[in-house]
């Protein structure tokens, strides 16, 4: 389980505002992510949309998919080719794994926000920042890397929230409108795909005391095993395997984690998607465990269930209709890559890998939501702009290796 829970007395950490320290390390992008994430080329579509932003000074929240830990710096290609840096919205343990990463965080204009709780603060000067068109300001509105980069998941609402008291301010102040542009990252593999996972495949086969099956498809192979991790987890939970079609069976599996948090933690309350009810169980478990107001047993017994809401967001996280019948070489990738994170928190290096970003067209945000709409249409327009992209390029021909 990564270290993403942090008790200690939350603090909001402010990026810092020069410009210079961006524009310094801008040069140096390419090269780290060809080092440290495989990324040998990558292309930008679309940019010319955000330009006639920034030129018309509207204040600007970009909305990217987020299915890899790299997504951030792909967007800092964005803004290095564009010479104009951003804000970014980001979690605050990122903040707690060393000081350096600490320092290249708030130099480069990430700012945190506590997501297991209220942030006012963080809020406050996103809000603030997207009001006076300071920079563009960078959200991940599906909340988590996702590891599935044909499928956008549930877009969370503060997304609109945000962008419409930002829209009031700038209203109140006749200062403009508010924009949201979608943006759509695709990743390529250009690698031999068997010869990349099948050094992985074997160790999961051996952690299964299997004996590893060369022979077989590799379809078929990263099938079975996600089948047997399912299945172990179901034993050790359920109690048994379930007889059940693979959707039916991981909901399942997620209510056995998750609705008995619910029954103790919030009076048996159940709103949102897994992310979201994640999200509640913790805010409500965690406030003592930071005040140190409960023994050392009690403590231990609520990191279990931490550990039990970690588990029900990876089994969320994979999608039952993710695979057609003819699965592309990202997703063969991207599901085996999962399986190792999930069971050893370190994912190896597979490349090359190309990138492609495309910018969407500007979204205008009205101050005021409808609330004669079933949904709110702000999220539902974003969330077509970004479905439609993504199905674009995952049609696009990537460069040949």
């Amino acid at each position: 389980m990564h270290n993403i829970i942090i008790t200690k007395p939350y603090r909001f950490v402010p990026p810092v505002r020069s410009p210079f320290w961006p524009h310094l390390l801008w040069p140096v992008l390419p090269r780290y992510l060809r080092r440290s994430h495989g990324i040998e080329s990558f292309e930008i579509l679309g940019a010319d949309r955000l330009k006639a932003s920034l030129e018309a000074r509207h204040g600007i929240v970009l909305t990217p998919n987020h299915c890899r830990p790299c997504d951030p710096f792909i967007i800092g290609l964005l803004s290095r080719q564009l010479a104009q840096p951003v804000y970014l919205m980001a979690s605050w343990h990122l903040f707690h794994q060393g000081r350096f990463q600490t320092w290249l965080l708030r130099h480069t204009g990430v700012f945190s926000v506590y997501r297991e709780g209220m942030d006012r603060e963080s809020l406050k000067f996103a809000v603030q920042a997207v009001a006076n068109a300071e920079r563009p300001l960078v959200l991940f509105p599906e909340g988590v890397i996702t590891r599935a980069n044909d499928r956008l998941n549930h877009l969370m609402e503060g997304t609109a929230f945000l962008a419409r008291n930002a829209a009031r301010q700038r209203v109140a102040k006749a200062s403009g409108q508010v924009v949201i542009h979608p943006i759509a990252i695709r990743y390529f593999f250009g690698g031999n795909l068997e010869a990349a996972v099948t050094p992985v495949l074997e160790e999961i086969e051996r952690r299964l005391t299997w004996r590893p099956r060369p022979q077989t498809p590799l379809f078929e192979r990263i099938i079975r095993i996600g089948n047997a991790l399912l299945t172990l987890k179901e034993i050790e939970y359920i109690g048994r395997q379930q007889t059940l079609d693979i959707k039916a069976r991981l909901d399942t599996m997620i209510d056995a984690l998750l609705v008995p948090l619910e029954q103790e933690w919030l009076k048996g309350k159940r709103d949102g998607d897994v992310v979201a009810r994640v999200k509640s169980i913790r805010a409500a478990m965690l406030p003592e465990m930071i005040a140190g107001e409960i023994t050392e047993p009690e403590r231990a017994r609520r990191w279990e269930q931490i550990a039990d809401t970690y588990l029900a967001q990876q089994v969320y996280l994979y999608p039952p209709e993710y695979f057609g019948s003819h699965p592309t070489p990202e997703q063969l990738l991207e599901t085996v890559e999962r399986f190792e994170e999930d069971l050893t928190d370190t994912v190896r290096l597979h490349r090359p890998i190309h990138a492609v970003l495309q910018v969407g067209e500007a979204i205008r945000v009205d101050p005021v939501r409808d609330r004669n709409a079933e949904t709110d249409p702000l999220m539902a327009r974003l969330r077509t702009d970004l479905e439609t992209m993504l199905g674009q390029l995952k049609e696009r021909k990537p460069p040949p290796s």
